[in-house]
């Protein structure tokens, strides 16, 4: 894999990783992130920004170019020293193009760029690293952004709720319990539930202002007095 800044159809600077060593059988080549720290993610999600060249648009490669390319991972605690051995990481998928670009689009700097977005989970150590595998393909890698999804900080029913991950399985949902906000109590309990997609699901229960206090803008705000001089 090399390093190389092109410009595309707009005159932009595009930095990418590429091999292309499609002339030659048996090809293994490897690229590998850093190190990337989990956070709080129990589940990452993998978006590839990529572009692969059409073998049938390569003369005599005689069967030796591939039109995939493989994406693996390994967990790890240290962030620093990690010697690349590809026994250790695991596989997560082999990527294919939905367009592949031609000898004619390269003339007319047409990215014909794909996205691909894989996720993994669930995740436990500090961080882990990403590789990409060369098996003879002419790929250019423009842009790999690693996320996770959550619930965000929110107020709902006079309640304040933290930020809250989803569980690793898709299928289940967190129930979370949300703290009235200031100069209010519970009537009945605030509930949210977080979902797979980072959306909060099923509102229960709320909070009401507290005697004294009235209930504005999503706060409580004591009650103007009046008096009355005779």
């Amino acid at each position: 894999w090399d390093a190389i800044t092109e410009m595309d159809e707009y005159n932009r600077p595009i930095h990418t990783y590429q091999v292309c060593n499609v002339m030659e059988p048996n090809q293994n080549n490897w690229l590998r992130t850093n190190w990337i720290s989990r956070d709080a993610a129990q589940k990452i999600y993998v978006e590839m920004k990529f572009t692969l060249r059409d073998c049938n648009s390569i003369p005599w490669v005689l069967g030796t170019c591939k039109e995939t390319f493989n994406l693996y991972y390994m967990e790890s605690n240290e962030s620093h020293g990690v010697k690349f051995k590809p026994s250790q990481y695991t596989k997560i998928d082999t990527i294919a193009a939905d367009e592949s670009f031609t000898q004619m689009d390269l003339g007319d700097r047409i990215l014909k760029l794909n996205t691909e977005v894989r996720e993994v989970g669930p995740i436990s150590k500090k961080g882990f690293y990403l590789a990409f595998q060369d098996i003879g393909a002419c790929i250019a890698l423009v842009s790999v952004r690693v996320y996770y999804k959550k619930c965000p900080f929110t107020f709902r029913n006079l309640a304040v709720f933290p930020d809250t991950i989803p569980r690793v399985d898709s299928s289940s949902l967190v129930e979370v319990r949300g703290s009235c906000v200031k100069n209010a109590v519970e009537r009945d309990t605030p509930k949210l539930y977080c979902g797979a997609d980072g959306d909060w699901l099923v509102p229960l229960g709320r909070c009401v202002c507290s005697v004294g206090y009235e209930e504005a803008d999503g706060s409580c705000y004591g009650k103007k007095s009046m008096f009355v001089m005779t």
